[in-house]
């Protein structure tokens, strides 16, 4: 049985208004930087992606039933990224497994995958390039597995860094909802690549929610309470190694709240990342490209099309991913900030014909104090 605490991080809110709020973090007994034998990397689970059985809106419908602007969306605001150093200190989780790519056709001309409704398109492949171990640059390299116990068996989610120490993954992937309780011993993965951890194996601790997540009192849409909620969020801080963080090597995303990135109508060109089980078995990162739309009833989720499911909980959403090219004669457009997250998957709603994710809001109420609170606790961590 493992020990912990649970306390409450009240803080003054900036520079969104001052209002005073809290989140909820728990505090495990103090964990070096020794890598704990309590997570079974060979066995580990995929966490269960929460699934919805009711039809989401479709977008054209979103559209026309929601011309209003979000009340929950004020400022649009953005936190930046960097890039890291890209020093490698590669770990052997697990022997490494042939896979086998599958044959291509010359005829094949179908890069467009959607269901017949609502007809969202989207396309879901391999983040590596043929041959190549894309994952190990920036930016794909800030994401990575998170793995953790529920009892004495091990799970694993997606997650990806938002600060040199700080992680940002699905509040259902460290916590049960409405339950008042914590999973354990966490660990995160970077650029996790078929048993390999490049960039080293890093405990997490003081996994930071929402109270109404924890509780269960947190805004859901109708029918699906627990699944489809406003906060499902949820920050860890790691535990450095040599005075060094993972994010000091590995770089870590941007992060944006309150719509940033989205257009007047909430849309916004997404590319979620993530270690789905039933794509090359989870042992490699996939990326997924959609447009995605905001769906205020809908507890204000954002819906994409996406071949994701299991193992993807808590992988990033971003905007802009990619790096940005050296401009002439030209500029930018509104809200370009490469490589900044907007969410995380929350959610799955799939049927022979459709397949969709969501993902809660990042608000000003919900990413920005988890994260205010953990960089107040650990400053080191987010330096």
């Amino acid at each position: 049985m493992i020990g912990f605490a649970l306390a409450t991080d009240a803080f003054a809110e900036q520079p969104q208004g001052g209002q005073e709020d809290s989140v909820i973090t728990i505090t495990l007994p103090a964990q070096g930087s020794q890598v704990n034998g309590g997570i079974d990397y060979k066995n580990a689970k995929p966490m269960p992606l929460p699934i919805i059985r009711t039809p989401p809106p479709s977008e054209l419908d979103t559209l026309l039933n929601n011309p209003a602007p979000n009340p929950l969306f004020q400022q649009p605001g953005n936190s930046p990224g960097d890039r890291g150093d890209g020093k490698q200190s590669p770990v052997q989780l697990v022997p490494s497994i042939q896979l086998n790519e599958p044959a291509s056709n010359p005829n094949d001309v179908t890069s467009l995958e959607y269901g017949t409704s609502p007809n969202q398109v989207y396309t879901t492949s391999q983040a590596n390039a043929s041959g190549n171990s894309t994952t190990d640059y920036y930016p794909y390299r800030a994401a990575g597995k998170l793995f953790f116990n529920i009892g004495t068996a091990t799970y694993q989610c997606s997650a990806s860094l938002i600060k040199r120490g700080i992680v940002v993954t699905a509040a259902h992937c460290v916590a049960a909802f409405g339950k008042k309780q914590f999973y354990s011993n966490w660990q995160y993965v970077p650029a996790y690549r078929n048993g390999t951890a490049p960039y080293g194996i890093w405990n997490a601790v003081s996994p930071r929610i929402m109270p109404s997540y924890y509780n269960g009192t947190d805004p859901c849409a109708s029918g699906a309470s627990g699944v489809v909620c406003q906060n499902d969020v949820a920050v860890l801080t790691l535990v450095p190694q040599s005075g060094v963080y993972a994010g000091t090597r590995t770089g870590w995303f941007g992060y944006n709240w309150d719509g940033y990135g989205y257009n007047p109508s909430k849309q916004a060109l997404i590319s979620q990342l993530g270690y789905p089980v039933a794509l090359d078995g989870g042992l490699l990162m996939e990326r997924t490209d959609s447009q995605g739309y905001v769906v205020s009833s809908w507890a204000n989720n954002t819906l994409i099309g996406s071949l994701q499911a299991q193992g993807a909980s808590g992988g990033p959403w971003l905007v802009n991913l990619g790096m940005p090219p050296s401009l002439s004669g030209t500029g930018f457009g509104t809200a370009a900030k490469h490589n900044t997250v907007v969410g995380v998957t929350s959610w799955g709603y799939t049927d022979d014909s459709i397949k969709q994710a969501g993902a809660s809001p990042f608000l000003h109420t919900n990413i920005v104090r988890l994260v205010n609170a953990a960089c107040k606790a650990t400053s080191a961590a987010c330096q």
